[in-house]
């Protein structure tokens, strides 16, 4: 897949799929199941609207600085609109959703996700 070239993507991917799974793991042995797969539930939320983020990017066209930012203002964007989609989703099915899993887990890896600009791809 074209959009996992940049080792920026990869490298914050990675570091998302570590904060959920140990949040994940942490929800689920204080609080339980539920805890645990809202946790889970949570991170991914972020992490999915963050490969809608690097496509969008990814097939934008960056022939001047005008259209290197209205790229990034559309990617960022379909960014928010998957993530309302996937909050009101979630909310909306999950009746044993534990908010506090759940936020905690899509907040940090929010966070994370705003790292990617420390990331360098190679050259």
């Amino acid at each position: 897949m074209f959009l996992l070239q940049s080792n920026a993507i990869r490298t914050v991917l990675r570091w998302q799929i570590g904060a959920t799974a140990a949040m994940t793991l942490a929800a689920g042995g204080l609080w339980g199941a539920h805890a645990g797969l809202s946790a889970l539930l949570g991170g991914l939320v972020s992490m999915t609207s963050g490969v809608v983020f690097a496509f969008v990017a990814r097939t934008g066209r960056h022939r001047s600085a005008g259209g290197v930012l209205r790229t990034a203002l559309r990617a960022e964007a379909a960014k928010i609109m998957v993530i309302s989609l996937l909050l009101w989703l979630v909310f909306a099915t999950y009746k044993e959703v534990v908010a506090l899993g759940f936020l905690g887990a899509f907040a940090v890896t929010i966070v994370i996700f705003s790292a990617a600009i420390t990331v360098r791809d190679a050259e």
